[in-house]
């Protein structure tokens, strides 16, 4: 079996995906191909790999290329990381409608300006790899983390016959958060979710056979819980239902909370990302946080500190080991709505569960969703839509109504200071956007 990463670069995805691969013993025979842009950052991710692979004592051999179609060919499956754009352009999206235009994203990779212009950078690139796909591992399998998720699946549904899915962490963390503030062994609950991605619903919550859902809400009544999870518990005192994706990297989702000075003040306090520190944005915590896990990786390849390895909740590994093995597995998933969810639109990218075996993905009916879900969901189905005709086919009339529609730059902004945004930020990102022959007039 072949499993290719590209963005391997991405080193905290790589060492989990790559440990979690590894700990199944029938997979821990694996060919793995790692593909990176720059080329020093792949030679020490091959060096953790080789590590690994020593560590676990198993047979799985290594090959690396800073093409990755020097490399794809017969893949079983193919693992997208990338970044396109780096931090440059990260800093880029967070930065300039921050500091010129008063516009505090926090995360800024999923929605608003950070997520449109990170998916009119990206699309083209995952198209790319799926043309690629069809021709050199047309039976593979594309696993995609890359986000904005919701955006990247849907203008590859749009282009790619290629069996593949979105895969996303924050069903799993919130459900982790959950079983916590109830009180409960994570391994007595069940759940179902749906929706899209970092605004999927925890539709049931059960626990030993009851509805746990009175033991969320009094949760609140915590106030080391709540203001934790200010954001989340907030959404589910109005609407109702507890929401997927951290509370700080929602705030940006809606126009409730990140317009207001003294609640962000009590987000960014509250975060363990400690973002008051670094002016509501996530870009420097993240620069940060790379710069200190490089060098803590460093020391693990060296020998200086030992190497852990265990099997993470990520769903990746779980997925190839279904379809290799034949054991049926549940995930959380991003697909085509097909039918899925009845209260959204035909055709979107929505997350609900998927059954995984030896056949593939099964997605599973979920009907309609509570009203106001639906509701709070069709406004990013909408962007999502914008934004992935503008990557697409280079409109960038489409681009900049996307971001008059997005929820919390459109509660910040008026219509002339988005445009000019917009015209700033094709500016300024120009080298990653070919196609867009020309700025907006």
């Amino acid at each position: 079996m072949k499993i290719t990463i590209i963005g391997a670069g991405s080193i905290v995805f790589t060492k989990n995906l790559i440990g979690d691969i590894l700990s199944v013993k029938e997979l821990s025979d694996a060919r793995i191909a790692l593909v990176d842009i720059d080329a020093k950052r792949l030679k020490n991710v091959v060096k953790m790999v080789d590590t690994m692979i020593e560590l676990l004592n198993c047979n799985a051999c290594v090959e690396a290329s800073t093409n990755y179609k020097e490399v794809i060919s017969g893949s079983d499956f193919v693992i997208t990381t990338i970044q396109v754009g780096g931090l440059k352009a990260y800093e880029t999206d967070l930065m300039l409608p921050l500091k010129k235009y008063g516009l505090n994203q926090c995360v800024g990779d999923t929605i608003g300006p950070g997520g449109v212009f990170r998916a009119l950078r990206t699309i083209p690139i995952l198209v790319d790899i799926c043309k690629d796909m069809e021709e050199l591992c047309p039976d593979a399998y594309l696993l995609n983390y890359v986000n904005p998720m919701s955006m990247n699946m849907l203008g590859l549904f749009r282009i790619s016959g290629i069996k593949m899915i979105g895969l996303c962490h924050s069903v799993q963390g919130t459900n982790e958060d959950l079983a916590k503030y109830i009180g409960a062994p994570i391994d007595e609950i069940s759940y179902e979710v749906a929706g899209i991605n970092h605004m999927a619903w925890f539709l049931k919550y059960i626990w030993k056979g009851r509805d746990a859902y009175p033991l969320i809400r009094a949760a609140a009544n915590n106030l080391e819980y709540y203001n934790g999870d200010l954001v989340k518990f907030e959404i589910l005192n109005h609407f109702g239902y507890f929401v997927t994706e951290s509370g700080y990297h929602f705030s940006e989702y809606v126009p409730y909370f990140r317009q207001y000075p003294e609640i962000l003040k009590k987000i960014n306090q509250m975060t363990w990302l400690g973002l008051d520190k670094y002016g509501g944005s996530c870009f420097e915590y993240v620069k940060d946080r790379q710069e200190s896990f490089y060098a803590n990786l460093q020391k693990q390849v060296d020998k200086e500190i030992p190497m852990e390895i265990s099997r993470t909740h990520e769903y990746c590994s779980y997925i190839i080991e279904a379809i290799t093995c034949g054991r049926l597995c549940k995930i959380y998933g991003n697909v085509r709505n097909s039918g899925l969810i009845t209260n959204l639109i035909d055709g979107c990218c929505v997350e609900v569960p998927v059954l995984v075996d030896k056949n593939g993905f099964t997605p599973c009916y979920i009907g309609e969703l509570p009203a106001q879900l639906a509701a709070l969901n069709r406004t990013h189905v909408s962007v999502h839509d914008l934004a992935v005709t503008a990557a697409l086919t280079g409109d960038k009339e489409a681009a900049i109504h996307a971001l008059m529609l997005d929820p919390l730059t459109a509660s910040v902004l008026p219509l002339t200071q988005i445009k000019s945004m917009a015209v700033d930020l094709f500016e300024a990102e120009k080298e990653y956007l070919p196609q867009f022959s020309s700025l907006y007039d």
